[in-house]
């Protein structure tokens, strides 16, 4: 009985120093933890059992939704030839990560937590459009809050495949579409939505770098769901960039050296049709807008599926010039065909003297003023024998009117015959050299007047036609830079 009471005492006493032994034991460890950064214990809490190869969620069941986001900081080149875009962007991703929570209240109060990207799940959302990796600065961390969200910012220098149309060039306006999707996972694992509003994604131009040739005009947005042969249904989330190009460059350097060129062209016209100056003139201003579009070649767009309209401009001036080159050929080569001697036919001279210079207000061309031909039969016929007067010259060929027959001696009948007679043939060959000449005068001021008349009419022509094509280049690309 009296050894049960010391062993009843023990049996209660054993328990209490055990407990007062292990409180000694644990508290320099206890002491050890606090005394470690609550950055490091909780990277080493977070990491301890985390596999970054399987999708974050506690039910699998669960998809995955990463919300994306994206603002354009600047467009670095547009390359027309292999359609092709690069901009730069600044690309933005949020997701929740069920293994990566914590209490703040156990780390110091800590809620948001930088890591490795390495070392977590991260999502395979790529841009379809991708045809160069670029050069992207590399981010090696995300921000990690304390309820699991995952917070992914990074730069991307992106090379995008684009349809590029460059007919309105350059007024032209691009809409080239970046299409984020995931790779491999369906919509049944991961979904993708848009982080902000689509209204604020569309007017964000706080860090648009906007000196360059480009125009941010906006970002549109849209969300979609396909699917493959295989029925599997996946998310997508497309961003359209808009943009415009600046035409002012290309304004000055291209279209105002064409319309100088063409202005000169028309003004040639001012030039008499009758000399040489005009030809020559014109040839020079067709070899000068040759050297000019080969300059330019290179500054225009060149893609296997189009021409952009001010190329058609250019070729079409071309031809205009071409063009006003034979009208002044045409013109001097009329105006000079009186060398042939063959006076102007009478539909020619109907036609045009009659019926088209009244059209061109020109008033009404004077009628042509052809001298009597008259034979040499006629002119030697009427002189008669001796002492006889040749009854066609009338009065003032009278030889006993004039002062000489008068004051001197009657000459012997028959040489004053033959004198008269050779001097009537002398005066008879003048008249005849005379009239030719008013002949050939009078068919050259014929076929002048035609060629000026057919000269102004044609340059009416070639005006309205360069006016009409114009006005109707001016009006389309006023229509696309407005519209």
């Amino acid at each position: 009985m009296l050894l049960w009471v010391p062993r009843a005492l023990l049996a209660l006493l054993l328990p209490m120093l055990l407990a007062q032994g292990e409180a000694k034991h644990w508290r320099p460890l206890q002491a050890q933890n606090s005394s470690r950064p609550a950055l490091l214990r909780l990277s080493e809490h977070l990491m301890a059992n985390y596999e970054k190869g399987v999708r974050p969620v506690r039910d699998w069941r669960k998809p995955t939704t990463v919300a994306i986001d994206v603002i354009i900081y600047a467009i670095l080149s547009v390359d027309e030839k292999n359609q092709v875009l690069t901009t730069y962007i600044w690309y933005r991703q949020y997701w929740t990560d069920e293994f990566l929570q914590w209490n703040p209240e156990d780390f110091d109060n800590i809620t948001k937590l930088s890591v490795p990207t390495d070392n977590i799940w991260v999502p395979d959302i790529l841009i379809n459009e991708f045809v160069d990796v670029g050069k992207s600065p590399s981010i090696p961390y995300v921000y990690v809050g304390h309820h699991g969200e995952v917070q992914n910012y990074k730069p991307l220098q992106v090379m995008t495949a684009c349809s590029l149309d460059i007919y309105n060039f350059p007024f032209d306006v691009q809409n080239c579409s970046l299409t984020f999707t995931s790779w491999l996972h369906t919509i049944q694992d991961i979904n993708i939505s848009l982080w902000r509003l689509p209204e604020k994604v569309k007017l964000d131009k706080t860090v648009f770098m906007n000196q360059g040739e480009w125009e941010l005009l906006g970002v549109l947005t849209q969300f979609r769901e396909f699917s493959l042969e295989d029925s599997s249904h996946y998310a997508e989330m497309k961003f359209y960039v808009v943009i415009r190009r600046r035409p002012l460059f290309y304004a000055v350097s291209l279209l105002l050296p064409s319309i100088f060129l063409m202005l000169m062209d028309i003004v040639g016209f001012y030039l008499p049709p009758d000399s040489g100056e005009r030809v020559s003139f014109k040839i020079t201003l067709l070899l000068g807008y040759s050297v000019f579009l080969i300059i330019v070649s290179d500054t225009l767009p060149a893609t296997a599926i189009g021409t952009p309209l001010i190329g058609v401009y250019f070729v079409v001036c071309m031809a205009l010039l071409v063009m006003s080159l034979a009208e002044t050929i045409f013109i001097v080569r009329l105006v000079h065909k009186q060398d042939l001697q063959q006076p102007v036919p009478a539909w020619l001279r109907h036609l045009v003297l009659e019926r088209v210079a009244p059209l061109l207000c020109l008033g009404e061309q004077p009628a042509s003023r052809r001298p009597l031909v008259i034979s040499p039969a006629t002119k030697t016929d009427d002189c008669t024998d001796v002492g006889n007067h040749c009854s066609h010259l009338g009065d003032p060929w009278d030889l006993e009117k004039t002062p000489r027959g008068r004051d001197s001696p009657p000459p012997p009948p028959r040489e004053a015959s033959l004198a008269v007679r050779g001097l009537l043939q002398e005066l008879a060959s003048i008249r005849r050299f005379l009239e030719k000449r008013d002949e050939s005068r009078e068919v050259a001021r014929e076929w002048l007047r035609v060629g000026s008349v057919l000269d102004r009419l044609l340059f009416r022509v070639y005006l309205v036609a360069v006016l009409a094509y114009s006005v109707t280049l001016i009006a389309l690309w006023s229509i696309w830079q407005y519209s």
